[in-house]
């Protein structure tokens, strides 16, 4: 791994010019995209949003106070004057118990699906680390290749001013070593854009600051049953999660639109105060009095069902999402398990001594050219066969890297790293 490091190293220079170059080990990448991604940040602001929402759940109906004030013609007719106040509140019996439950249980949805945006967002970090990884190791082959073709066609240039070959030998391996180099000048493009895009999960943009991720693409080849993966998906999956609370919170909805049909009362205490009646027809003296009274809505409103029907409805819909999000996810685990499986063997046929067998041909090839028992274009057949045998080992190992965290991601475990 140092090896490898220090050939990444060596090779920014020609990729990033001035910038700041920073190793991250994959761990560490982890653990920053989930201290400092924005919007990840952005998502963990719902649980204490949840919280002020049940506290606002919480809240009593409000009290009201009247004041009210009779003046009776006291100036001409001497009727008196009178002076009330009243107190009153409304009772809802059983709403505020129904809110409080239903918006507790929209927490509990919040916090089943903020770990499911972390779920995907731990993996689609983890996919885009492995790129950067992939591309390093492409740029290496491309690189190699350019050093190797560059030293045959100087090769060539010194046997052509000697007459060991022909001139149009010499051109064509002049012309395959220019080919070569665009495309290392595209690798440099597609490496540094790589490593640029590590910045986006950590919340950042740099133009002075490049990471460098470290490590192999090799992760060691698990063994997993389908049975066990398809139960853990079942059981750990947080959006399966969320979409269990779902249930929960619809049929806390109807439980509150049922509520919502019960009689609101009234309940209200007055005092009132009234002057002397000093009128000669019907004279009275002054006096104090209290009132109670309850006050009971005509309801004629419950007749309408349509919200508890709506709310329902909306219950039964959930436990059908449910459902076809149990069916997606088994699925999506038996996908990911057959990719698995499939590029696990691929990588094997690859540590069978592929790679090997390709440098060997190689070899021989460049052996039997520099002695003249072979033509040129043989020995570019072996070098493009060798560079296409390395580039398809590191895609088939960036593909097993990132079936691996696909396959964890569909079952809800997350064990991955790297060397």
């Amino acid at each position: 791994m140092k090896n490898k490091l220090l050939i990444i190293l060596a090779l920014l220079p020609l990729v990033a010019g001035a910038q700041v170059k920073k190793t991250i080990t994959f761990s560490d990448y982890i653990e920053q995209v989930r201290e400092k991604n924005l919007t990840y940040a952005a998502e963990k602001l719902n649980i204490p949003i949840a919280d002020a929402d049940i506290r606002s759940a919480k809240i009593f109906n409000d009290p009201s106070l009247s004041f009210e004030y009779a003046y009776n013609d006291d100036h001409r007719m001497q009727m008196g004057q009178s002076m009330s106040a009243e107190l009153s509140k409304t009772f809802s019996p059983g709403k505020r118990g129904a809110r409080i439950n239903l918006a507790r249980s929209e927490k509990e949805m919040t916090i089943a699906l903020l770990e499911d945006f972390f779920r995907n967002l731990r993996a689609d970090a983890a996919i885009a680390y492995f790129e950067a990884l992939k591309q390093s190791e492409l740029y290496a082959v491309k690189l190699d290749s350019y050093h190797s073709i560059n030293e045959l066609a100087k090769a060539d240039s010194t046997k052509f001013l000697l007459g060991k070959i022909t001139e149009v030998d010499a051109l064509q391996s002049r012309l395959e070593a220019g080919v070569i180099y665009n495309e290392l000048l595209q690798g440099q493009s597609d490496l540094h854009n790589a490593y640029a895009a590590l910045n986006i999960p950590l919340g950042q943009f740099s133009i002075d600051t490049l990471y460098v991720p470290v490590g192999a693409l090799e992760i060691t080849i698990r063994d997993f049953t389908l049975d066990n993966l398809l139960a853990m998906a079942l059981k750990n999956r947080s959006d399966l999660v969320a979409a269990l609370k779902n249930i929960d919170v619809a049929k806390k909805a109807l439980n509150l639109a049922r509520k919502e049909k019960y009689m609101d009362f009234d309940v209200s205490l007055g005092y009132n105060y009234n002057t002397e009646v000093r009128n000669e027809l019907a004279p009275a003296p002054k006096f104090n009095g209290a009132t109670i009274g309850i006050a009971i809505p005509l309801k004629f409103s419950n007749s309408n069902k349509g919200t508890v029907q709506s709310a329902s409805l909306k219950a039964s819909q959930a436990e059908n999402y449910f459902h076809q999000a149990e069916l997606e996810v088994q699925t999506e685990v038996l996908q990911n398990y057959n990719t698995y499986r499939s590029l696990c063997l691929q990588v094997a046929r690859f540590n069978n001594g592929m790679l090997t067998e390709a440098r060997a041909v190689l070899n021989g090839k460049r052996y039997s050219y520099n002695r003249g028992e072979t033509s040129l274009l043989e020995v570019l057949n072996a070098q493009r066969t060798y560079n296409e045998v390395r580039a398809l080992h590191t895609e088939t190992l960036f593909s097993h890297a990132a079936s691996l965290v696909s396959l964890e991601r569909s079952t809800g475990i997350w064990d991955v790293d790297i060397n």
